[in-house]
C-alpha cells in the first residue's frame, strides 16, 4: 500500500479494520466450539432418558390428546375455556393454587429475585443447571442464552448485517410542554382518539414496536430444535419465555408510539436473526394492527386491539386479539396479550405494570399458564410473574417464576429441590447509547433507513420509515415534527368514512374461523419486483374523496 501511494492514516485504517473483522471471527469459533461441548453434556441426560422411556405411555398419551379434539393442524379446540377469558376469571381457577405453592415452594428465589435484577447469585452450570456462588454477569458464551450478537439456529451462524447503534443527534433544542391543559381535556376519553403533541412520543410506530417483542426471536428457534430432539417440555417453556420476553423492552419507556394511519406498513428483514416480519393497519376504529413473522421452522401472527383509558394519573391499556405460533411439524400455540397500567404521569415515578393471567394453550401434550403479579404500593419485589406448566392430564410437570423486565428460571417436577432453578431466558444489556427514550439497541435498529441497508428504494410508499413526522423527530426537529403530525392527523380523520365505505387491507384478510386477519401473501415478491400497485401515497399531500370507491382508494 506504501508502493502504491496510500498515506499512513488510510494504511491504519485498513489495518484496524482488518484485526476488527479477525477477532469478530475469533469471537464467533469460540462461541461456536463452547456450544457444542455443551449442547453434549446438556443433552446427554435427555438422550438416555429417551431410549428407556416407555414407548405405550407416549402412545396412551397422544389417544387422550386425540379424544379432546386436538389435531396437528391447528384447528381443533384448545381449551375447555376460552383463550381470552378474563384474568379475573382465570385466578378463580389454577392460579389461586399456583399463588399459594409458588410462595411456599419458591421462597429462597422470590427472594432472590427481589434483592437484585441485573447481578443474580444463580447462573447455569454446562448441563444447564443454577449452580452456587457464581454470578451471571456475561452471558455471551450461555448455550442456554444464545444471546442476539450471534444468533443460532441450530449449529449454524446467521449472515451478520451490520446496524446503527445510535440515533442521530437532535438537531433543535427540545421545549417543555403544558401537561395540564391536555389533562384536563383528555380524562376519561380514548387516548386513541387524542390528539397529543409530538413531545409525548417516541420515533417508532406501533407496527414497529410489534415487532420489537421479536427481539428474542432465538427463543422460538430454541423452541423448534428442542421439539425437533423430542423435548416437548422444553420447547413449551421456551414459548413460554418468548410470550414473557415482549415485555422486557417496556421498562423505563415513558413515550408513546406513533398511532399508524389507516394502510400504513412496516417490514423487518433482519437475516441475522433468520427472521422476517410484516405488519399492517387493518382497522382504524377499531384501531387494529396485523402482523406475520416467519423464522427458521416457525411462523407467528396475530391482531391487536388496544382499548385505552385515560384517567388522570394513570392509563389502562387492555389488549383484545389472538397471537398464535405454528411450528412446521404441526405444533401451535396461542396466548393473548395482558393488561398494562402506567402509574403516576402527574405525581410520583413513571412506571409502567403488566398484570393479569395468561394462557398458553398449544394443540399437543403441554399447556401454560402465567400469572403477571399486580404490582402494590408495598411490594418489595415488582414485576414478578409465576406460572406452571401442565400436560394433557392436568397434571402440573413445571413450574416458571423470574420478572418481566429481567429474566425467567424453571424447575421441573422431577427436580429434587425447588432452589435447582435453571435458566429460559435473560434481557439484554441496555444501550451503550441511551437515548431520553429509553430505547434498546434492538429498537435503536427500527426505523434506520441509512444507505447502507439499501433498502429505501425497496420500501412501499405505506412504510412507517417514510413517515415524515416520525422521521423528524427522530432527528431532533420538533418544530416539522410537530407540524407534519397535525397535517397528517387531519388526514387521518378521512378514515373512518373510507372503512365504511368499503375499503379493504391490501395485504390481510380475516380468517373465517377465528377471526383473525391473516397474511394472504404477496408483499415480498412485489418488494422483490418493486411493484406497489394497490399501496396509497398515505403520507403525501393530496386529498381524497371520501366518496369514491374502495378501488380508487388503493391506487
Amino acid at each position: 500500500m506504501h508502493e502504491e501511494g496510500l498515506n499512513d492514516a488510510l494504511i491504519k485504517d485498513c489495518e484496524q479494520i482488518m484485526l476488527s473483522e479477525f477477532q469478530d471471527y475469533h469471537r464467533q469459533l469460540k462461541l461456536r466450539y463452547e456450544e457444542h461441548f455443551n449442547l453434549l453434556g446438556a443433552y446427554q441426560k435427555e438422550f438416555e432418558e429417551s431410549n428407556v422411556e416407555d414407548g405405550t405411555a407416549i402412545q396412551g398419551s397422544r389417544l387422550h390428546l386425540m379424544r379432546n379434539g386436538f389435531s396437528s393442524s391447528g384447528h381443533g379446540k384448545f381449551s375447555e375455556y376460552s383463550i381470552t377469558e378474563s384474568s379475573d376469571d382465570v385466578e378463580k381457577h389454577e392460579i389461586d393454587e399456583l399463588s399459594d405453592e409458588g410462595e411456599t415452594s419458591f421462597y429462597d428465589a422470590t427472594e432472590f429475585l427481589s434483592d437484585s435484577v441485573n447481578t443474580s447469585p444463580l447462573t447455569l452450570s454446562n448441563t444447564g443447571h443454577a449452580g452456587e456462588n457464581h454470578k451471571a454477569e456475561d452471558n455471551s458464551c450461555n448455550p442456554e442464552m444464545m444471546c442476539t450478537e450471534t444468533e443460532w439456529n441450530g449449529h449454524h451462524l446467521f449472515p451478520l448485517t451490520e446496524r446503527r447503534d445510535k440515533l442521530p443527534e437532535p438537531r433543535e433544542k427540545e421545549k417543555g410542554v403544558s401537561l395540564w391543559s391536555i389533562i384536563k381535556d383528555s380524562v376519561g376519553k380514548d387516548l386513541t382518539r387524542v390528539c397529543l403533541p409530538v413531545y409525548f412520543n417516541e420515533p417508532l410506530s406501533s407496527l414497529q414496536k410489534c415487532f420489537e417483542e421479536l427481539e428474542y426471536s432465538y427463543l422460538l428457534d430454541q423452541a423448534y430444535h428442542y421439539g425437533k430432539m423430542g423435548n416437548n417440555l422444553m420447547r413449551i417453556l421456551k414459548v413460554a419465555a418468548f410470550a414473557v420476553s415482549g415485555y422486557a423492552s417496556s421498562d423505563g419507556r415513558h413515550c408513546k408510539p406513533f398511532n399508524p394511519l389507516l394502510g400504513e406498513t412496516y417490514e423487518a428483514d433482519f437475516p441475522e436473526k433468520g427472521i422476517r416480519f410484516f405488519s399492517e393497519k387493518v382497522s382504524h376504529h377499531p384501531m387494529l394492527i396485523a402482523c406475520h413473522c416467519e423464522g427458521k421452522g416457525w411462523k407467528f401472527w396475530g391482531d391487536s386491539n388496544l382499548k385505552s383509558k385515560f384517567w388522570g394519573q394513570s392509563i389502562q391499556l387492555e389488549p383484545v386479539g389472538v397471537l398464535t405460533l405454528e411450528f412446521d411439524d404441526g405444533e401451535i400455540f396461542q396466548w393473548s396479550k395482558v393488561t398494562t397500567t402506567i402509574h403516576n404521569l402527574i405525581l410520583g415515578k413513571l412506571y409502567c405494570n403488566h398484570h393479569g393471567t395468561m394462557n398458553i394453550r398449544g394443540n399437543r401434550e403441554y399447556s401454560c399458564s402465567l400469572k403477571f403479579k399486580e404490582q402494590s404500593f408495598l411490594d418489595r419485589s415488582p414485576r414478578q410473574v409465576q406460572g406452571f406448566v401442565e400436560d394433557s392430564l392436568g397434571n402440573k410437570v413445571a413450574t416458571l417464576i423470574g420478572k418481566w423486565n429481567d429474566s425467567m428460571y424453571y424447575t421441573t417436577n422431577a427436580d429434587d429441590s425447588s432452589k435447582n432453578l435453571s435458566l429460559l431466558w435473560r434481557k439484554n444489556k441496555p444501550s451503550a447509547n441511551p437515548t431520553r427514550y429509553n430505547l434498546s439497541s434492538f429498537a435503536i435498529t427500527l426505523n434506520e433507513l441509512s444507505s447502507s441497508l439499501q433498502i429505501k428504494e425497496k420500501l412501499p410508499p405505506t412504510d412507517s420509515r417514510l413517515r415524515p413526522d416520525q422521521r423528524h423527530l427522530e432527528n431532533g426537529e420538533y418544530e416539522k415534527a410537530n407540524t407534519e403530525k397535525l397535517r397528517l392527523e387531519t388526514r387521518q380523520r378521512m378514515s373512518r368514512k373510507l372503512q365504511e365505505n368499503g375499503w379493504e387491507p391490501r395485504w390481510f384478510r380475516k380468517d373465517t374461523e377465528d377471526g383473525t386477519y391473516r397474511y394472504i401473501g404477496g408483499y415480498w415478491e412485489a418488494r422483490e419486483q418493486r411493484k406497489w400497485d394497490g399501496c396509497p401515497n398515505i403520507f403525501g399531500d393530496f386529498s381524497v374523496d371520501v366518496n369514491t370507491t374502495p378501488s380508487q382508494h388503493q391506487t
